[in-house]
């Protein structure tokens, strides 16, 4: 456990030492690219894959750092552009402005681009061998892409201003969300080498973790000042969330529901990992 508590330190110094630079005259491309990186976030995603490497085989913590920041990266990405005027037209991002209105949209365009293609890098240079980093490739790329996040930011920004069932709801935040969170600790599986039943169970896990931090997230939209949320709040209104469709007491009771059937699935995983994801959940969702 010690070694799970000390990761996220790890990672952050991590991922400050891998800010790149470039040869460039742009006045602010560089600052830019890296920015809202280091800006803070939860850290969620590569918290969950340190929940697997720490408890399965703490050694392979150094070598995981490569593919927890790729993870971060492509998030960030996302975020940036999920943010733009076309999509949530959103001010403020883990605290500070985002990057269209510290700039322009050309610039956050072009930096979530970036990212997008900079965590593949990232990932060819993990100290792992070839068939692992491929295998990795193909998860992040599978849950990141078309087949997910972006299918799911697709359908969340088409049907904006129709009222979906709680089934078509769950799709959406499926692949918006739980894909990538799944992706998390099935990476961290790989990493480690565990076996394909329990990758299985991994990412059947990350999916019900993800459905409950977006869960989670429409409440604290709904709930939170956008200070105290660190991002624009009350910008939901228009969308399909949990709390639009439920109401917000109903929305918390199906959040708890959810938490109830990831500690129960837990209940089948080795105890270090479980404690580890224990952890997690208390931090994320009083």
């Amino acid at each position: 456990m010690e070694s799970f508590l000390n990761a996220s330190e790890e990672f952050e110094r991590f991922l400050l030492d891998s800010k790149p630079t470039f040869k460039t005259f742009h006045p602010h491309y560089e600052k830019a690219f890296w920015e809202m990186l280091s800006s803070g976030g939860k850290r969620f995603r590569p918290k969950l894959l340190f929940a697997v490497v720490c408890a399965y085989d703490e050694l392979m913590l150094p070598s995981s750092l490569h593919v927890a920041l790729a993870i971060e990266v492509l998030h960030t990405y996302s975020l940036i552009h999920d943010d733009l005027p076309c999509m949530d037209d959103a001010d403020t991002r883990r605290g500070v402005p985002t990057l269209h209105k510290t700039y322009d949209e050309v610039s956050a365009v072009l930096v979530g681009d970036a990212l997008n293609t900079h965590a593949f890098y990232l990932l060819s240079n993990a100290a792992l061998s070839d068939s692992v980093k491929i295998e990795l490739i193909r998860e992040l790329s599978l849950s990141g892409g078309g087949a997910g996040m972006v299918l799911g930011q697709a359908l969340d920004c088409h049907f904006e201003e129709s009222v979906l069932s709680i089934e078509q709801l769950e799709i959406l935040h499926i692949n918006k969300t739980a894909k990538l969170i799944a992706a998390s600790l099935k990476m961290g599986g790989i990493i480690v080498g565990l076996e394909k039943p329990t990758l299985q169970k991994l990412e059947k896990l990350g999916l019900r973790a993800g459905l409950m931090f977006q869960i989670n997230d429409d409440i604290i939209d709904a709930t939170l000042s956008s200070k105290e949320a660190g991002k624009d709040t009350r910008n939901d209104g228009a969308k399909n969330s949990y709390v639009n469709l439920l109401g917000l007491e109903e929305a918390k009771k199906y959040r708890d529901m959810v938490k109830d059937e990831i500690e129960e699935m837990l209940e089948g995983f080795d105890c270090g990992f479980r404690e580890n994801m224990l952890i997690l959940l208390k931090r994320y969702f009083k």
